[in-house]
């Protein structure tokens, strides 16, 4: 028969084990946890820069757009100098 001692130290011994099994299953979930933090970090940087660099290319449409639009008004302008030149041109020549 086991002495008092005995039994103490085996129930110490089987806590011990139970401890580091469960220690090492937080360890497990732990860094489960970190990885998909870390991946949400990621992620959420991820749309961060796509949404700045969206805003930018926004910026830049606007400027062309304007640009665009400033080209044909001014290019509208030069034509109908350019008509009304050729006008005063042909109305002392005879065809």
């Amino acid at each position: 028969m086991a002495t008092r001692t005995d039994r103490f130290l085996s129930a110490a011994v089987r806590t011990a084990r139970r401890a580091k099994q469960w220690a090492l299953v937080a360890a497990r979930e732990a860094d489960r946890v970190l990885q998909e933090a870390r991946t949400q970090a990621a992620s959420e940087d991820r749309r961060r820069r796509l949404k700045q660099t969206l805003l930018k290319t926004e910026r830049v449409l606007k400027v062309a757009g304007r640009a665009a639009l400033v080209a044909g008004v001014a290019a509208g302008i030069a034509a109908a100098r350019a008509e009304r030149r050729d006008r005063k041109l042909s109305k002392g020549v005879s065809r």
